[in-house]
């Protein structure tokens, strides 16, 4: 498996040491703009080899990226100070405009993966601008506030957070849905395992939680002024899902045809993952409480979508 990755900051480089480490891809190229710090992090990611997987690492142009079965996205500018969201996501769009063909002129039959934010509406933006089918083209999207959930749950629980079947849905951002009503360990709703294993979910457990789950990235970016460590890992595994055409499930963002009646805006919702990409949508039971942030979250989506024009 032959992986790109574009953008060798943070996430981008911690992702591609997840992935020697993991043995996911076979072949990792490594492009940035600042082609030193490319350069730099390759060959320390290198050195790590002979401690984990003979995998082959390198430094390359967009034309390195021949072959490569998947491309990763991590690319783009930082906010500045004042700047709002919106002014962030034009700045992001021009990078993406000049990135994406490139990309796809040496690349074609690639998967794209975008793990730059704000993520869902820059996986709306590269499946726009890439023409290709939706399939090929999706974003993290919750996939790490779903991995927060279930390792949170897990240590209240006292269980491994493997075993722990709960989704995060709708935005990367502010306005997620924790799905509490369908999640479950061991074939038993979430609260009747609480109940026969003594560890009650009371409101302010719940409460908790969520507010480990939904203000996780800026306790975090406040301490070491950026996440990396999660996303990297959770990269390394949709990887290992492309490759082995597992089928696995993963709260991806991806533009659905519709989601609560709104036109299609790309948003997270539990996706099936294999060789091609996203091979099915899933569409879960939700409370009406869930429903209706979905809704939410999918307005406020689509929204900005409008605003840039997309």
């Amino acid at each position: 498996m032959k992986v790109g990755i574009v953008g060798c900051g943070f996430v981008g480089s911690t992702g591609a040491y997840a992935m020697a480490l993991d043995g996911s891809a076979s072949e990792i190229v490594m492009i940035d703009v600042n082609r030193p710090l490319a350069a730099a992090q390759a060959e320390d990611i290198l050195h790590a080899t002979p401690f984990a997987k003979s995998v082959r690492i390198q430094a390359g142009d967009y034309s390195d990226l021949l072959g490569a079965d998947v491309v990763v996205l991590a690319c783009g500018v930082n906010q500045q100070p004042a700047e709002s969201r919106l002014d962030l996501l034009g700045r992001n769009v021009k990078v993406f405009e000049a990135v994406v063909p490139q990309v796809l002129e040496h690349a074609s039959e690639a998967i794209l993966v975008v793990v730059s934010n704000p993520v869902d509406l820059l996986t709306h933006v590269v499946t726009r601008l890439s023409k290709l089918p939706p399939l090929r083209v999706f974003g993290s999207g919750t996939l790490l506030d779903t991995a927060r959930f279930r390792a949170l749950l897990g240590e209240h629980l006292e269980i491994s957070s493997h075993s722990v079947h709960a989704y995060v849905l709708g935005e990367h951002g502010d306005s997620e849905v924790l799905v509490w009503s369908s999640a479950q360990v061991g074939g038993l709703p979430l609260e009747d395992f609480a109940a026969q294993t003594h560890r009650p979910l009371t409101s302010e457990i719940k409460t908790r939680i969520e507010d480990g789950v939904r203000r996780a990235a800026y306790r975090i970016i406040e301490g070491k002024k950026a996440t990396y460590y999660g996303i990297g890992a959770g990269l390394s595994r949709l990887i290992r899902s492309i490759r082995d055409d597992d089928r696995a499930v993963f709260t991806a963002s991806n533009i659905a045809v519709e989601v609560a009646g709104l036109p299609s805006v790309s948003l997270s919702l539990p996706r099936v993952l294999g060789r091609r990409g996203i091979e099915t949508t899933l569409k879960p039971t939700l409370s009406y409480a869930e429903h209706e942030a979905l809704v939410k979250s999918a307005s406020l989506l689509h929204k900005a979508i409008k605003d840039i024009g997309f």
